[in-house]
């Protein structure tokens, strides 16, 4: 039966946070309720629409008001007056609960009591508790009392009343609330969530009398809202929000349309089963998953269920294909299908399913003979001979060779035409066609399925045609060749894949060239995976060897390029030496993807030497080629770094566009987002929020631990830690810098502009009060810069050195040296950096008590984010004079001497702050607070808090 809804535990003031996409419908649906206080919800089956109106509930609660909720079940629909009486029950629960109580009201057996007398008797019939006459009950004395208590109730205070599954309510019932809200007051405000039904040729699937859901209104009394299903970013978010895999979240937003409650459902099946992210392009499902898009599904008539089938089943499916293959009915049956949400028509008739596990999970469920039969009849009707060949060959499991032969051929058509997914299909499936006692040739096109899937990043189609070969006596070449295809599939996952590795080298010892293969791979793996650049680089020196005595150009050049890239992380002379010889061999032999390749690294060395206009107009010179021509893999890579370059450059809004653009290609691709998420965090903090930056670069830190992938995980650990400093959160992000500190030494990494995390750890540590090592960092790293001739490095190293100056009480040479580093970051063309260093300086010149040299320092920061773009660093620069961290004056001098970390704990002691609670709010021990708090007392010349208080009330600045 209905359930009532016990009103929710208050919330805070601002009430909870919105579920994961929901603001903009969040506030939407107050205004609507504001205005007209009815507001209809309707969405597929998951998407939503219950947490939005149960936030709704919980943020009216948070404000005091009364909340009534009718939950409807599929039985209430035959269950006269389910619906009224569960919302009297409602009422009785609202108003003798705590909350309802504090209004000042009545109580639920007052506002029942003070009905007349037929009204009560028709009210306990309604709730079972007086026996129903033969002619049942009064119905307008029910209409009557149902209205009287809402109105009275309303008249104590705002109502909200939410009834979720309106669909579901029974006639009677939905004839009473509809009297009884025509009668209302606005001060009782009412959400309906409605599921949308499918109706075939014969009516409702659910509901074999028709008749469909009862209304509450008439359509022009509400405003209906769609709950729109999320996009694949907000999917990521779920994911993380809920601890699952991100990585996967392109591949997850694909197989559930953006339904959040099928995306959990995907998201927690394929990590119970531990599915590596390369081996989970076909999302292989079952459990939950599978039982949801069942649930889904079977709101759909087995007559239109069946018509979804064909679509399924078809590669480009339309109403007109459909309708010729067998069911005349299409038409109808797809229009009912789409009023359920389980598809969507384009105006030419072309069926898309909402959701990627709807179609797999409807081929997953029919028989053979019903697979064989709908492809037996699509091959009559469609085309394209390439489809026609697909579907007679999946319509039988008797292998051919003939038909082998004609896929084989349809699979080179495919390839041709650019449509590399359905060529590694078309590969396998002409493999799996050719007949066992035909073992050469079958064997043959399993290594040609095998490479075809590589080249379509279909890490499931490569896996199935690589196990298929090696349960059969192949050729070591052959073996070889099958497992470098599964390698090249795995993306930034390669972890897990040690058994392959060791096979491949076995197989190889008597083939140089495939030798030369198997190392470069192992060259990767060791950086990406393993984290160990000097190995990395040993096997790319041996495949460039081997490669160069067989006179493969093309591994040659790309074991050349891995050399190069760990030579300049290693910090030898030799990287730009080694990466022309790539650069050389690439115009002979040009690669089959940027990437990977000589020229890509090129423009990043550029990018780390900040050679940035150089490396934009390259970048830009090669985009246009690759949209057009390349594959997803290298759009995306071009994308990232064009964001890097332009973060770098202060091309702000071209950044965020353009990291944007990788995130969405890298989602809708299906392929990990952690690098795409680690540039939009480098993005976000020059021009967009420091907050949406430090989520992103929390989601790419996420993601780069689910794939064991060490480049990245250090860079987002960077971007992380950079950005919590500058938003002021010193602590985190001297933990987070630390991290990163620990991971790039144990990478061995020597080279400091490929990651310039030593000038933000060392500003770090001088806001933790840690100045000697902040020293001793920038000791180390400064000689290293120099030796390789990093002069921006420097810059950073200088900015940072003159913090520690200032920490010491050496104003004037501090401000001396960030003048100087200001001037050459803008020579270098780094206007981020230059406006970072003019904060710095107007800080040290309060401190000099230099008011208008600080104003001057500040207004230029200003200029410069301004111009850039920089959003967030332009408030920090018009923040900055306020702060109190940052005094400009000091009585005796006294609050000058304080570092920004010990005049942060002074403030929050001044507030009355226990040394326990400053801990908590400062991310620091109270061992901590203690010393420090010694420190400060010593440098004021007080003894108690109350002193200390005294002497920070007497800074006008402290205010």
């Amino acid at each position: 039966m209905t359930t009532p809804y016990l009103p929710l535990r208050p919330a805070g003031a601002g009430g909870p946070p919105a579920p994961v996409g929901r603001e903009e419908i969040l506030a939407r649906l107050e205004r609507v309720l504001h205005s007209r206080g009815r507001a209809l919800l309707t969405g597929p089956a998951g998407v939503g629409k219950t947490e939005v109106a149960l936030a709704t509930a919980t943020r009216a609660e948070s404000r005091g008001e009364r909340v009534l909720w009718l939950a409807t079940l599929p039985a209430d629909r035959d269950i006269p007056g389910a619906a009224a009486a569960a919302l009297v029950a409602s009422i009785a629960a609202c108003v003798s609960w705590p909350a309802g109580r504090a209004h000042g009201g009545s109580g639920a057996h007052d506002i029942l009591e003070g009905l007349p007398g037929p009204q009560r008797t028709a009210v306990a019939m309604l709730c079972r508790e007086a026996p129903i006459p033969e002619g049942g009950w009064d119905p307008i004395a029910l209409r009557l009392a149902l209205a009287q208590t809402l109105r009275t109730l309303a008249a104590q205070g705002p109502v909200l009343l939410v009834v979720d599954g309106v669909q579901l309510i029974d006639a009677d019932s939905a004839d009473l609330l509809r009297f009884a809200l025509h009668l209302a007051p606005q001060t009782l405000r009412v959400i309906a969530v409605e599921t949308p039904e499918a109706y075939g040729p014969d009516g409702p699937a659910t509901d074999p009398a028709g008749g469909g859901p009862q209304p509450l209104w008439v359509p022009s009394e509400a405003d209906v809202l769609n709950v729109a299903p999320l996009h694949a970013d907000e999917i990521a978010e779920l994911l993380i929000h809920h601890r699952l895999p991100s990585r996967m979240a392109g591949r997850i937003h694909k197989a559930s349309g953006g339904n959040p409650r099928l995306a959990l459902a995907v998201g927690r099946s394929l990590a119970d089963a531990r599915t590596p992210v390369h081996h989970a392009e076909a999302l292989s499902l079952s459990g939950r998953a599978r039982d949801l898009a069942r649930q889904l599904l079977g709101v759909a008539s087995p007559a239109v269920r069946a018509t979804l089938l064909l679509a399924a089943l078809a590669l480009r499916p339309t109403a007109s294909l459909v309708r010729r293959a067998g069911r005349p009915t299409a038409e109808a049956d797809l229009a009912a299908a789409e009023r359920a949400n389980l598809i969507s028509l384009k105006e030419d008739g072309t069926v898309a399913f909402t959701a990627g596990v709807l179609p797999s999970t409807l081929v997953h469920d029919a028989c053979w003979n019903e697979r064989s039969g709908g492809h037996a009849a699509l091959a009559r009707v469609v085309d394209d001979p390439v489809e026609a060949v697909r579907h007679r060959a999946l319509a039988t499991d008797v292998p051919d060779e003939h038909l082998a032969a004609e896929v084989a051929a349809a699979a080179e058509t495919a390839r041709r035409r650019g449509n590399s997914a359905l060529a590694a299909e078309l590969a396998l499936l002409a493999a799996e066609s050719t007949p066992v006692n035909n073992g050469t040739q079958r064997l043959s096109r399993l290594v040609d399925a095998a490479e075809e899937a590589a080249r379509a990043a279909r890490a499931d189609l490569a896996m199935r045609a690589a196990t298929d070969l090696l349960a059969r006596d192949a050729a070591p070449t052959d073996r070889v060749r099958a497992r470098l295809a599964v390698l090249d599939t795995a993306g930034q996952g390669l972890t897990d894949l040690d058994e392959i590795y060791v096979h491949a080298m076995e197989d190889s010892e008597d083939d140089t060239a495939l030798r030369a293969a198997v190392q470069l791979r192992l060259a990767v793996k060791y950086v990406l995976a393993d984290g160990d650049p000097v190995r990395s680089r040993a096997a790319a020196v041996e495949s460039a060897a081997l490669a160069g005595s067989v006179g493969d150009r093309q591994t040659a050049s790309r074991a050349l390029t891995v050399q190069a890239r760990m030579d300049r992380v290693l910090g030898s002379p030799d990287a730009e030496r080694v990466l022309a010889e790539a650069r050389a061999l690439e115009v002979f032999e040009r690669p089959l993807g940027i990437r990977n390749a000589a020229q890509i690294l090129t423009i990043r060395h550029a990018l780390f030497d900040d050679r940035l206009s150089d490396a934009r107009d390259q970048l830009n010179a090669l985009l246009p080629l690759v949209e057009r021509r390349g594959p997803v893999e290298d759009a995306i890579e071009l994308f990232r770094t064009l964001a890097e370059v332009e973060a770098r450059q202060g091309q702000c809004a071209a950044a965020l566009s353009h990291a944007g653009r990788s995130l969405a290609l890298t989602l809708e691709a299906g392929l990990s987002p952690g690098p795409a998420w680690y540039a939009l965090a480098l993005a976000e903090t020059a021009g967009g929020s420091f907050a949406r930056a430090a989520s992103y670069a929390r989601r790419s830190v996420q993601a780069s631990e689910e794939e064991g992938d060490h480049v990245f995980l250090s860079r987002s650990l960077y971007a992380l830690g950079r950005v919590q400093l500058v938003a002021g959160d010193v602590a985190n992000a001297l933990e987070t810098l630390r991290r990163v500190q620990a991971a790039e030494l144990a990478q061995s990494t020597v080279d400091p502009s490929m990651l310039r995390w030593h000038e933000e750890l060392a500003e770090a540590l001088l806001a933790n009060d840690a100045p000697e090592e902040a020293a001793a960092l920038l000791a180390d790293v400064r000689p290293v810069a120099e030796r390789l001739g990093r002069a921006t490095v420097l810059l950073g190293c200088d900015r940072a050195y003159a913090l520690y100056l200032a920490a010491g009480g050496g104003y004037e040479e501090a401000a001396d040296l960030l003048t100087r580093t200001a001037d050459h970051c803008a020579a270098a063309g780094l206007p981020l950096e230059r406006g970072r260093a003019l904060v710095a300086l107007a800080r040290v010149e309060r401190r000099r008590r230099r008011r208008s040299a600080a104003q001057n320092a500040l207004q230029a920061a200003a200029a410069v984010f301004e111009r850039a773009g920089a959003l967030p660093w332009l408030a920090l620069s018009t923040e900055a004079p306020s702060r109190p961290a940052e005094p400009d004056q000091a009585r005796g001098g006294a609050p000058a001497a304080l570092t920004e970390a010990e005049l942060r704990l002074a403030l929050l002691v001044r507030e009355g702050a226990s040394n326990q609670e400053a801990a908590a709010k400062l991310y620091l021990s109270v061992k901590t607070v203690e010393a420090r708090l010694t420190r400060i007392y010593q440098k004021l010349d007080v003894r108690s808090r109350a002193q200390l208080a005294s002497a920070l009330n007497a800074w006008p600045a402290a205010d």
